[in-house]
């Protein structure tokens, strides 16, 4: 290693241990050591490799000094063959103890990122509902990618850079002392202005990098805003074009600025601390060259000193560092651990069981409930806030009690923010309840293995969610087994089949963002589609037309109706007369069931549901004579 390489290598390791020093527990490296247990034998000859590497690097500067000698003294060419033969053997021992530990350090790595990454995953699928409300994803999938590699970077880089360079660093100053301890003394001397520079110039290329990465994650947070489809759709309609690519380009231009400086301020060190490499080499050729002339050293071993001297300053500089590089990987663990340590709110019993075959009850039984508070299912780090919102846990369904006998439709009607969608939630168990029970087929669904519930129980919510894949991947979420006959026969139910036939790549469409591709009618006619593949025996229906035209709203009521056929439905719906042949009506407001009965007994009564249905059909009504005095006027009127 030359002496450039060494001055880079010094940058590079006080530059990357600039990071977070926030302290840490034993318990953290308790947890840690859990997790490489797994890997403990490809650990332990990782650093058995690694400490033989190391010691092959301090040998052949050795064996140089002896070729010298050798070459000096006139000795035989033979012993000169062979010590140049065992270098080159040496070498190509060094190089493959090196691949190998290379390929040991991928192995281990990599191995630790699947365990940490699957772990973290897996742990996130099971939080509620809640824990993504309020979590920022590029935050949370930062600890995914990031900090995961960050933990990963402890046992790849840091434990064989810290093996390796002790025995280096210990081996080296061995074998100089040997040689003349009083270069040695003067290389030690000289080790400052090494460490000391690299230090303060770390920092402050530290700082240079939290900068531009700050402008670089506020640029990418832009982007992706704007260029999914519903940001560019408000800027184009409400945003200023001009303003928006002004605003990219000062943070661009900084960005810009940022590297320059940094690239600069990376060339003056690395070239000042090669011109003091340089110097150091001049004093040991000289100072040893005066020894030797004394006859005090061989001329072998100004040889070897001078290339020691690199083996010396290149670990000294990187120990220097070692401890914030641990303490760095260390706080990648522990933001790990911080999200594995919240505990899901839904938990499956260990004798959790089925739900029971054939027709299918839903049942309220004095259901009280508050959504939980931030502290129980979120993190500060996650929300990128200073402090937790402590609001939270206000009960919102006070008593409520209802039933939904097999093969009937319960329609929940009542003003905005009355609960419907709550009770919509706790019956697939995306909350428990805080009293009272929630009971499928006459089990709480407490009781229940989180796979029946699913298999039982189908949604569609008003938003008609799809993922950024092919129509036909987005259909077989709901069943992955699903056969081409199968997933054509759900189209077809949804009235969906000629539109996907008539497009050129069929089910194998890619739908775009949140299905931006398909207008809202046909997005709900999808989501139609995979619930009736997953044939689920309740179907849950969370307004599923409340923002469709007339038009579309007719083709997904076709759909619904092929959906609920023979099914328990529970219904929430805006328009009223989308539920008039419903079973059993409730208005729910404030949280508490105040109305329940047909839609005629319910209008004989004159209560609220009466209030309801009149004002949509007084809206509907000057909605319609407005159409139709439009219609008429001349249009020269117009």
């Amino acid at each position: 290693m030359d002496m450039e390489v060494t001055a880079w290598h010094s940058l590079h390791s006080t530059l990357n241990a600039q990071r977070d020093r926030r302290p840490f527990s034993r318990a953290t490296l308790r947890r840690i050591v859990a997790f490489a247990r797994p890997h403990r034998r490809a650990l332990a000859w990782f650093l058995v490799l690694s400490t033989v590497t190391a010691a092959l690097a301090v040998v052949t500067p050795v064996l140089a000094g002896r070729v010298v000698d050798g070459i000096v003294g006139g000795a035989a060419a033979g012993t000169v063959l062979k010590l140049a033969g065992l270098i080159a053997a040496i070498a190509v021992a060094e190089a493959g103890l090196g691949l190998l530990a290379r390929r040991l350090s991928a192995g281990l790595g990599e191995g630790l990122i699947l365990d940490l990454r699957t772990t973290v995953y897996d742990h996130v699928q099971r939080m509620p509902v809640a824990f993504f409300t309020r979590t920022r994803t590029g935050a949370l999938v930062s600890r995914l990618n990031n900090d995961v590699i960050g933990a990963q970077r402890a046992f790849s880089d840091t434990l064989s850079s810290v093996v390796g360079n002790i025995v280096t660093l210990l081996l080296t100053l061995v074998v100089m002392l040997s040689l003349s301890w009083q270069i040695t003394l003067i290389a030690l001397v000289l080790l400052p202005v090494f460490v000391l520079p690299a230090r303060r110039v770390g920092r402050r290329l530290a700082g240079l990098r939290r900068e531009a990465a700050d402008h670089n994650a506020a640029m990418g947070t832009r982007m992706t805003e704007r260029f999914s489809a519903p940001g560019a759709t408000l800027i184009k309609l409400f945003g200023r074009p001009a303003h928006e690519s002004a605003e990219f380009a000062a943070r661009a231009r900084r960005v810009r600025d940022i590297g320059v400086r940094t690239a600069m301020v990376q060339t003056y060190f690395v070239t000042a601390l090669t011109l003091v490499s340089a110097l150091a080499l001049a004093v040991v050729y000289g100072l040893g060259g005066f020894l030797a002339l004394r006859g005090h050293l061989e001329a072998g071993s100004i040889v070897s000193l001078a290339l020691l001297l690199t083996r010396l300053y290149a670990p000294l500089t990187a120990l220097s560092g070692a401890h914030t590089e641990v303490m760095s990987a260390l706080v990648s663990f522990e933001r790990v651990f911080e999200v594995l340590d919240l505990k899901p709110l839904i938990e499956e019993k260990p004798d959790a069981r089925a739900v029971p075959e054939g027709p299918v009850a839903v049942e309220f039984d004095s259901v009280r409930f508050g959504y939980p508070s931030a502290d129980k299912v979120s993190l500060a780090s996650l929300e990128e806030v200073a402090s937790l919102d402590t609001r939270g846990g206000a009960e919102v369904l006070h008593g409520l009690s209802f039933r939904a006998e097999p093969g009937h439709m319960v329609a929940l009607v009542g003003s905005s923010g009355a609960g419907k969608s709550t009770i919509a939630q706790l019956l697939p168990r995306l909350y428990d309840v805080d009293a009272g029970a929630v009971r499928v087929g006459g089990v709480d669904v407490r009781d229940l293995t989180a796979d029946s519930i699913r298999d039982t129980l189908g949604m569609v919510t008003q938003d008609g969610h799809l993922f950024h894949d092919t129509i036909r991947e987005n259909l077989r979420l709901a069943r992955p087994g699903a056969g081409e006959d199968e997933l054509w026969d759900a189209l077809r139910r949804a009235r969906l089949d000629g539109l996907i036939a008539s497009l050129p790549d069929g089910l194998d469409t890619v739908v775009g963002e949140r299905g931006y591709r398909l207008s809202g009618g046909e997005r709900q006619r999808l989501t139609i589609a995979r619930l009736l593949l997953a044939r689920p025996r309740v179907v849950i229906l969370d307004e599923a037309t409340a923002h469709l035209d007339n038009t579309s709203e007719a083709a997904v009521q076709e759909a619904l109706t092929e959906a609920l056929e023979g099914r328990t439905s529970v219904v929430i719906a805006h328009r009223l007369s989308t539920v008039r042949a419903a079973d059993l009506i409730l208005v729910v407001e404030d949280g508490r069931i105040v109305e329940r009965g047909t839609h005629d007994a319910l209008l004989a009564a004159g209560g609220r549901y009466e209030e309801l249905y009149r004002t949509q059909f007084e809206q509907a009504e000057t909605s319609g004579e407005r159409a139709d005095r439009t219609a008429t006027e001349p249009t020269a009127a117009r």
